[in-house]
């Protein structure tokens, strides 16, 4: 089964600090080399948004994200993620 992280792009996260998320998202995937192993997708707003800003890793739910608690969040997941041959 593939990684994946779904960010929410709904204005209220994405005002929130998800612009700021995604860039981080992305440059960690890609500094590890990780980025085709999972799967980066965005979604529209789940009603969470007084929790904001929300990004789930592989279906889990996670609120008010800041840019600390994500690289946290990034290396529990994702620190034994490995390049497929």
């Amino acid at each position: 089964m593939k990684n994946t992280i779904t960010i929410c792009m709904g204005s209220s996260c994405f005002a929130r600090g998800n612009r700021e998320n995604l860039e981080q998202v992305e440059t960690y995937l890609h500094a590890n080399r990780i980025a085709a192993e999972v799967g980066l997708v965005g979604c529209r707003c789940r009603g969470e948004c007084g929790r904001g800003p929300n990004i789930e890793f592989n279906g889990i739910l996670h609120h008010q994200v800041d840019s600390g608690t994500l690289l946290d969040l990034l290396e529990y997941y994702f620190a034994n993620v490995t390049i497929e041959a």
